[in-house]
């Protein structure tokens, strides 16, 4: 008998891992058809807007000129069908074209290769502090359930969530900048200060790689606003989560054994019920990042970090839609492939959970 289940073994672990590998090949599949009615969205939405790009170009004065529209719009092809518009764009991406900024006439990929490295930062940063906030106070208030630590966590971890990122940002840039000075005002780095030699695009790595220090420091210093905002509305959403699987976890038979064991209580609450924690935490880490992106064009917008939420922004004031598009191009398929690696790495975690 025990040599069967033992050869049983081995067989169960090989059809998890092939249903797995199986699952991550069907969201792989269909990755593109996703990528694809992406495409079409914004296509249709950047179409049936109200507002005419030739106007915002041209001007109240130079849209009364009729040649001029109408040389704009054969430029830009909005004088063709839509259909037809929209396989001209869709046959520019497939070769790597996300088109030509209305506003500034250079090409779009150009300006967001060179704003998407400081969203990433700001992003990257972002999601460290959540982390390192949220988790250990989530820890803290499931191990002291109903203590004061506990209801304040609670009552923080509540208004973080409700609060809008653009309210948190202007109080923030009101206080820690204007009042006080503990931040750095707007932008990426001091005017004073040289770049340095651009390898990653990620500055404060770029810094360090050079031998810079002080230009890494001030970058930080500059990054601390727009990720402390974005780290603590999304830190409270890891706060709440750990806490709640938590407690749920520390009233499970397991936990009840292991205590009944005698093992200490910050071996149970770290080593038994975190690692529980820890599986809906690590999805949660992919919504967070594509939120992060989503609320990084307000928040990069109010505080000045020329990030890619900032150049949408400023794309959308003009009505420039080539690059509204491409901007939301980029961080819905960053969104999408995040997610898709968070989804396996969820499947590495918990064993029980095909990817």
């Amino acid at each position: 008998m025990t040599e069967t289940v033992e050869l049983r073994r081995p067989l169960r672990r090989g059809r998890r891992g092939s249903g797995r590998a199986r699952s991550i090949g069907r969201r792989l599949v269909t990755l593109p058809f996703l990528l694809l009615g992406m495409t079409l969205l914004m296509f249709l939405i950047s179409r049936f807007l109200p507002a005419d790009p030739a106007v915002a170009f041209l001007g109240n004065n130079g849209a009364d000129n009729q040649q001029a529209v109408d040389a704009f719009n054969a430029k830009y092809g909005l004088d063709k069908p839509l259909y037809e518009q929209y396989w001209i764009y869709l046959d520019r991406l497939l070769h790597g074209d996300l088109g030509t900024s209305i506003s500034t006439g250079r090409p779009v990929s150009s300006e967001l290769a060179s704003a998407f490295p400081a969203t990433i930062e700001l992003a990257g940063a972002a999601l460290l502090l959540s982390l390192l906030l949220g988790i250990p106070f989530g820890i803290l208030a499931a191990a002291r359930r109903r203590s004061v630590l506990d209801r304040l966590t609670g009552g923080v971890s509540m208004l973080g969530v409700s609060m809008p990122p653009f309210v948190l940002a202007l109080v923030a840039l009101q206080v820690l900048y204007l009042q006080l000075g503990w931040v750095a005002g707007p932008g990426r780095l001091d005017p004073f200060l040289d770049p340095p030699p651009t390898v990653t695009g990620l500055m404060t790595i770029d810094a360090l790689l050079a031998g810079q220090p002080a230009v890494a420091g001030d970058v930080l210093h500059h990054l601390l606003l727009p990720a402390l905002v974005l780290g603590l509305i999304h830190g409270a959403y890891f706060a709440r989560v750990v806490r709640s699987t938590m407690i749920d976890t520390l009233g499970s038979d397991f936990v009840r054994t292991a205590r009944g064991k005698g093992l200490a209580g910050p071996v149970i609450v770290v080593g038994h019920a975190f690692r529980v924690a820890l599986v809906p935490t690590l999805s949660l880490i992919g919504l967070t990042f594509g939120e992060l992106f989503a609320g990084a064009i307000t928040v990069e917008t109010i505080t000045g970090w020329p990030g890619v939420g900032r150049y949408m922004y400023n794309a959308a004031t003009k009505l420039d839609f080539p690059a509204v598009m491409a901007g939301t191009l980029v961080i819905g398929a960053a969104y999408v492939v995040v997610n898709l690696v968070v989804d396996i790495l969820y499947g590495v975690a918990d064993p029980r959970v095909e990817a």
